[in-house]
Protein backbone atom coordinates (compact mmCIF):
# COMPACT_ATOMS: atom_id res chain seq x y z
CA UNK A 1 0.00 0.00 0.00
CA UNK A 2 1.06 3.59 -0.97
CA UNK A 3 0.47 6.37 1.52
CA UNK A 4 1.24 9.84 2.58
CA UNK A 5 1.75 10.98 6.04
CA UNK A 6 -0.25 13.18 7.30
CA UNK A 7 2.37 15.96 8.59
CA UNK A 8 4.33 15.57 4.95
CA UNK A 9 4.50 15.05 1.39
CA UNK A 10 6.43 11.87 2.44
CA UNK A 11 5.34 8.72 0.24
CA UNK A 12 5.49 5.08 1.86
CA UNK A 13 6.09 2.53 -0.25
CA UNK A 14 5.75 -0.82 1.39
CA UNK A 15 4.27 -3.00 -1.74
CA UNK A 16 6.31 -4.35 -4.92
CA UNK A 17 3.27 -2.96 -7.02
CA UNK A 18 3.74 0.95 -5.62
CA UNK A 19 7.79 0.52 -6.09
CA UNK A 20 7.46 -0.58 -9.50
CA UNK A 21 5.31 2.86 -10.14
CA UNK A 22 8.28 4.45 -8.35
CA UNK A 23 11.10 2.91 -10.79
CA UNK A 24 9.86 3.57 -13.78
CA UNK A 25 9.54 7.32 -13.14
CA UNK A 26 13.11 7.34 -12.01
CA UNK A 27 14.49 6.00 -15.07
CA UNK A 28 13.20 9.29 -17.32
CA UNK A 29 15.19 11.95 -14.84
CA UNK A 30 17.86 14.06 -16.26
CA UNK A 31 20.84 13.20 -14.67
CA UNK A 32 22.98 16.89 -14.10
CA UNK A 33 22.34 18.38 -12.08
CA UNK A 34 21.29 15.04 -10.10
CA UNK A 35 17.85 14.30 -9.82
CA UNK A 36 18.13 11.50 -6.84
CA UNK A 37 19.04 12.56 -3.45
CA UNK A 38 19.13 9.34 -1.12
CA UNK A 39 19.20 8.76 3.16
CA UNK A 40 19.18 5.53 4.92
CA UNK A 41 17.84 5.01 8.24
CA UNK A 42 18.28 1.65 10.50
CA UNK A 43 19.47 -0.62 13.61
CA UNK A 44 21.81 0.73 13.07
CA UNK A 45 22.59 0.65 9.47
CA UNK A 46 25.47 -1.74 8.83
CA UNK A 47 26.77 -5.05 8.47
CA UNK A 48 25.56 -6.13 11.99
CA UNK A 49 22.57 -3.79 11.68
CA UNK A 50 19.55 -3.63 9.69
CA UNK A 51 18.02 -1.17 7.26
CA UNK A 52 14.58 -0.16 8.07
CA UNK A 53 14.11 2.88 6.00
CA UNK A 54 15.70 4.22 2.32
CA UNK A 55 14.48 7.93 1.98
CA UNK A 56 14.56 8.90 -1.94
CA UNK A 57 14.18 12.84 -2.49
CA UNK A 58 13.45 13.73 -6.22
CA UNK A 59 14.63 17.39 -7.07
CA UNK A 60 12.62 17.87 -10.71
CA UNK A 61 8.84 16.20 -8.76
CA UNK A 62 10.28 17.90 -5.75
CA UNK A 63 8.35 14.48 -3.51
CA UNK A 64 9.59 12.43 -1.20
CA UNK A 65 9.45 8.49 -0.79
CA UNK A 66 10.19 6.28 2.20
CA UNK A 67 11.08 2.48 0.88
CA UNK A 68 10.07 0.45 3.41
CA UNK A 69 13.12 -2.35 3.69
CA UNK A 70 12.45 -3.91 7.04
CA UNK A 71 8.95 -5.08 5.35
CA UNK A 72 9.71 -5.54 1.41
CA UNK A 73 13.06 -6.69 2.71
CA UNK A 74 15.17 -8.39 -0.70
CA UNK A 75 11.60 -7.26 -2.69
CA UNK A 76 12.84 -3.50 -2.18
CA UNK A 77 16.00 -4.31 -4.38
CA UNK A 78 14.83 -7.25 -6.68
CA UNK A 79 11.26 -6.01 -7.66
CA UNK A 80 11.98 -5.76 -11.46
CA UNK A 81 10.32 -3.53 -14.06
CA UNK A 82 9.56 -4.72 -17.55
CA UNK A 83 12.43 -2.63 -18.81
CA UNK A 84 14.77 -4.14 -16.33
CA UNK A 85 14.75 -1.80 -13.53
CA UNK A 86 15.23 -2.06 -10.18
CA UNK A 87 16.18 -0.49 -6.82
CA UNK A 88 19.63 -2.17 -7.38
CA UNK A 89 20.26 -1.84 -10.93
CA UNK A 90 19.81 2.01 -10.02
CA UNK A 91 21.72 2.03 -6.70
CA UNK A 92 24.65 0.16 -8.47
CA UNK A 93 24.58 2.21 -12.00
CA UNK A 94 27.64 4.51 -12.85
CA UNK A 95 25.75 6.54 -15.51
CA UNK A 96 22.40 8.11 -12.37
CA UNK A 97 23.96 10.13 -10.42
CA UNK A 98 23.02 9.60 -6.52
CA UNK A 99 23.66 12.14 -3.90
CA UNK A 100 24.30 10.89 -0.04
CA UNK A 101 26.09 12.47 2.77
CA UNK A 102 28.56 10.13 4.32
CA UNK A 103 28.04 6.89 1.94
CA UNK A 104 30.64 5.03 4.38
CA UNK A 105 28.29 2.88 6.46
CA UNK A 106 24.93 2.48 3.81
CA UNK A 107 27.26 1.29 1.29
CA UNK A 108 28.53 -1.44 4.31
CA UNK A 109 24.64 -2.10 5.24
CA UNK A 110 23.76 -2.49 1.56
CA UNK A 111 26.56 -4.35 0.65
CA UNK A 112 26.67 -6.91 3.43
CA UNK A 113 23.09 -7.08 3.55
CA UNK A 114 21.34 -6.93 0.13
CA UNK A 115 25.08 -7.50 -2.25
CA UNK A 116 24.07 -4.10 -4.03
CA UNK A 117 27.17 -2.43 -4.70
CA UNK A 118 26.56 1.06 -4.81
CA UNK A 119 28.36 3.35 -7.98
CA UNK A 120 27.68 6.73 -9.18
CA UNK A 121 27.56 8.15 -5.68
CA UNK A 122 28.24 11.73 -4.93
CA UNK A 123 29.12 11.84 -1.46
CA UNK A 124 27.86 15.86 0.24
CA UNK A 125 30.32 15.36 3.31
CA UNK A 126 33.19 15.25 0.81
CA UNK A 127 31.97 17.90 -1.19
CA UNK A 128 31.93 20.36 1.77
CA UNK A 129 35.67 19.10 2.97
CA UNK A 130 36.53 20.42 -0.81
CA UNK A 131 34.20 23.09 -1.00
CA UNK A 132 35.51 24.36 2.70
CA UNK A 133 39.22 22.88 2.56
CA UNK A 134 38.74 21.88 5.86
CA UNK A 135 37.91 18.09 7.48
CA UNK A 136 34.78 16.94 7.22
CA UNK A 137 31.60 17.48 9.55
CA UNK A 138 28.56 15.93 10.68
CA UNK A 139 25.45 16.14 8.58
CA UNK A 140 23.80 18.09 11.47
CA UNK A 141 26.80 20.84 11.82
CA UNK A 142 26.45 21.04 7.53
CA UNK A 143 22.34 22.09 7.95
CA UNK A 144 23.02 24.31 10.70
CA UNK A 145 25.99 25.93 9.52
CA UNK A 146 25.66 26.09 5.65
CA UNK A 147 21.87 25.90 4.66
CA UNK A 148 19.75 28.47 3.79
CA UNK A 149 18.00 29.09 6.88
CA UNK A 150 16.03 31.80 8.75
CA UNK A 151 16.37 31.80 12.38
CA UNK A 152 13.02 30.91 12.59
CA UNK A 153 13.11 28.04 10.04
CA UNK A 154 16.11 26.91 11.87
CA UNK A 155 14.15 26.29 15.52
CA UNK A 156 11.40 24.53 13.65
CA UNK A 157 14.04 22.35 12.29
CA UNK A 158 15.91 21.96 15.39
CA UNK A 159 12.67 21.09 17.39
CA UNK A 160 11.22 18.57 14.50
CA UNK A 161 14.79 16.84 14.71
CA UNK A 162 14.75 16.46 18.40
CA UNK A 163 10.99 15.73 18.77
CA UNK A 164 11.25 12.68 16.07
CA UNK A 165 14.24 11.31 18.26
CA UNK A 166 12.56 11.20 21.57
CA UNK A 167 11.18 8.11 19.68
CA UNK A 168 13.96 6.05 19.06
CA UNK A 169 17.05 7.52 21.11
CA UNK A 170 17.67 5.40 24.20
CA UNK A 171 19.17 8.41 26.00
CA UNK A 172 15.84 10.38 25.47
CA UNK A 173 13.79 7.15 26.87
CA UNK A 174 12.99 5.90 23.27
CA UNK A 175 13.58 2.47 21.20
CA UNK A 176 15.51 1.89 18.28
CA UNK A 177 13.16 -1.16 17.70
CA UNK A 178 9.92 1.69 16.88
CA UNK A 179 12.45 1.83 13.45
CA UNK A 180 11.05 -1.17 12.65
CA UNK A 181 7.31 -1.26 14.10
CA UNK A 182 4.15 -1.37 11.57
CA UNK A 183 2.06 0.64 11.10
CA UNK A 184 4.70 3.57 10.89
CA UNK A 185 4.20 6.32 13.39
CA UNK A 186 3.86 9.61 11.43
CA UNK A 187 6.91 11.33 13.61
CA UNK A 188 8.95 8.46 11.92
CA UNK A 189 8.02 9.24 8.69
CA UNK A 190 8.46 13.23 8.95
CA UNK A 191 11.70 12.42 11.01
CA UNK A 192 13.12 10.73 7.67
CA UNK A 193 11.89 13.09 5.37
CA UNK A 194 13.73 16.28 7.32
CA UNK A 195 17.25 16.30 6.37
CA UNK A 196 16.89 14.62 2.89
CA UNK A 197 14.62 17.36 1.28
CA UNK A 198 17.88 19.81 2.39
CA UNK A 199 20.22 17.74 0.73
CA UNK A 200 19.87 19.66 -2.99
CA UNK A 201 20.50 23.00 -1.53
CA UNK A 202 23.52 21.99 0.21
CA UNK A 203 24.71 20.22 -2.82
CA UNK A 204 24.02 23.85 -4.48
CA UNK A 205 25.99 25.51 -1.85
CA UNK A 206 29.08 23.18 -1.92
CA UNK A 207 29.14 22.78 -6.01
CA UNK A 208 28.83 26.54 -7.14
CA UNK A 209 32.66 27.18 -5.44
CA UNK A 210 33.79 23.91 -6.61
CA UNK A 211 32.78 24.60 -10.36
CA UNK A 212 34.30 28.44 -9.88
CA UNK A 213 37.37 26.72 -8.92
CA UNK A 214 37.83 23.48 -11.05
CA UNK A 215 34.97 23.35 -13.38
CA UNK A 216 34.29 19.93 -14.74
CA UNK A 217 37.47 18.38 -12.98
CA UNK A 218 36.04 18.70 -9.20
CA UNK A 219 33.14 15.95 -9.64
CA UNK A 220 35.78 13.32 -11.03
CA UNK A 221 37.79 13.93 -7.69
CA UNK A 222 34.70 13.96 -5.61
CA UNK A 223 33.49 10.50 -7.14
CA UNK A 224 37.22 9.09 -7.08
CA UNK A 225 37.40 9.52 -3.83
CA UNK A 226 33.47 8.23 -2.62
CA UNK A 227 34.42 5.38 -4.32
CA UNK A 228 37.75 4.84 -2.18
CA UNK A 229 35.00 4.92 0.56
CA UNK A 230 32.61 2.65 -1.20
CA UNK A 231 35.74 0.30 -1.24
CA UNK A 232 36.55 0.57 2.29
CA UNK A 233 33.08 0.03 3.17
CA UNK A 234 32.82 -2.89 1.74
CA UNK A 235 36.23 -4.47 3.29
CA UNK A 236 36.10 -7.38 5.66
CA UNK A 237 37.75 -5.13 8.24
CA UNK A 238 35.91 -2.04 7.97
CA UNK A 239 34.71 -0.35 11.40
CA UNK A 240 31.25 1.41 11.19
CA UNK A 241 32.23 2.93 14.55
CA UNK A 242 35.75 3.65 13.55
CA UNK A 243 36.58 7.08 15.19
CA UNK A 244 38.97 7.87 11.91
CA UNK A 245 35.91 8.04 9.95
CA UNK A 246 34.16 10.99 11.32
CA UNK A 247 37.06 13.04 10.20
CA UNK A 248 36.58 12.43 6.42
CA UNK A 249 39.37 14.44 4.91
CA UNK A 250 42.09 15.10 6.99
CA UNK A 251 44.24 18.78 6.19
CA UNK A 252 47.28 17.19 4.47
CA UNK A 253 44.91 14.93 2.11
CA UNK A 254 42.63 17.86 1.05
CA UNK A 255 45.85 19.79 0.46
CA UNK A 256 47.33 17.33 -1.56
CA UNK A 257 44.06 16.54 -3.72
CA UNK A 258 43.82 20.86 -4.36
CA UNK A 259 47.42 20.84 -5.09
CA UNK A 260 46.32 17.56 -7.66
CA UNK A 261 43.32 19.42 -8.88
CA UNK A 262 45.26 22.50 -9.39
CA UNK A 263 48.16 21.01 -11.55
CA UNK A 264 45.65 19.56 -13.51
CA UNK A 265 44.11 22.36 -14.38
CA UNK A 266 47.84 23.96 -15.71
CA UNK A 267 48.34 20.92 -18.02
CA UNK A 268 44.77 21.44 -19.02
CA UNK A 269 45.50 25.50 -20.09
CA UNK A 270 48.93 24.89 -21.31
CA UNK A 271 47.36 22.40 -23.94
CA UNK A 272 44.42 23.83 -24.90
CA UNK A 273 45.65 27.56 -25.09
CA UNK A 274 43.83 29.36 -22.31
CA UNK A 275 44.82 31.35 -18.94
CA UNK A 276 42.34 31.73 -16.06
CA UNK A 277 41.39 35.42 -15.60
CA UNK A 278 39.06 37.40 -13.61
CA UNK A 279 36.42 34.93 -11.29
CA UNK A 280 38.57 31.99 -12.77
CA UNK A 281 37.10 32.78 -16.12
CA UNK A 282 38.64 30.70 -19.07
CA UNK A 283 40.70 33.46 -21.78
CA UNK A 284 41.72 31.56 -24.91
CA UNK A 285 44.99 32.78 -26.36
CA UNK A 286 45.42 32.51 -30.24
CA UNK A 287 48.22 33.12 -32.33
CA UNK A 288 47.96 36.17 -35.33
Amino acid sequence: MSSKSPKSNTTVIDSEENLLSLLDSICRLAVEPPSLYINLEGIPVGRGGSISFLTLHIVPTKKTYLIDIHSLNEAAFSTTTASGTSLKSILESPTIPKVVFDIRNDSDALFSLFQVSVDGIIDLQLMRSAARGRPAVGLVECIEKDSPFSVRERSEWRHAKETGYRFFGPEKGGRFEVLNERPIKPEMIHYCQLDIVLFPGLYGIYSAPLKRRYEASWQDHILEETKRRVTLSQSPDYDMHSRSKVFGWDDGYICKQIDSWASGIIMEAVTLGYFLGENSQRVYCYEA
